[in-house]
């Protein structure tokens, strides 16, 4: 089951935010370090002001997903998934996919497009966004940078018109 989390699920929602920013450091802008020190109600008002959506199996809270628009005058047609993670034992179990279908419905009667930033070697990712329907649109060259190392970010479009942004205008 695909849901929106409220802020009381946000002992849960905490639990995997830390897991996902321990086991995957180079994915995130955050850090676990950051986020472990902030309080249970810090990660309540997230879930409070955001859209952060929840895979559950069973009672277990699996995966998150969040969605974020922007606020501009000029910016407000666009969105950002961000914050994707699946727990190692939902993986390959369509999960993710399921995830990235709601945040995706949900940004449809909302913007007009879709973004997001994914690291460039994560490949099971790509693929899943690709096969979501995002395509390639750039690249954030040294992004990222944890413990001295620098990670490439592949930036990806999802618009709700049908147009392709690879094609010039």
């Amino acid at each position: 089951m695909i849901r929106l989390l409220r802020p009381t699920d946000a002992s849960l929602y905490r639990a995997i935010r830390l897991e996902a920013l321990a086991t995957h450091p180079e994915a995130f802008g955050s850090t676990f370090e950051r986020e472990r020190e902030k309080p249970l109600a810090w990660f309540e008002e997230r879930l409070a002001i955001s859209d952060v959506f929840g895979a559950f199996i069973s009672d277990e809270l699996v995966g998150i997903a969040g969605f974020h628009r922007e606020d501009g005058a000029k910016t407000a047609h666009k969105a950002v998934l961000w914050g994707m993670y699946v727990r190692p034992q939902a993986r390959k179990s369509g999960t993710g996919r399921r995830l990235v279908d709601a945040v995706a419905a949900h940004a449809a009667t909302r913007v007009e497009q879709l973004l997001l930033a994914v690291v460039s070697e994560n490949e099971a990712a790509v693929r899943l966004y690709s096969a979501a329907g995002f395509v390639e649109y750039g690249r954030g060259v040294k992004a990222l940078k944890q413990d001295g190392r620098y990670y490439d970010e592949i930036l990806m479009v999802l618009f709700f018109d049908g147009s392709d942004p690879t094609q010039p205008r």
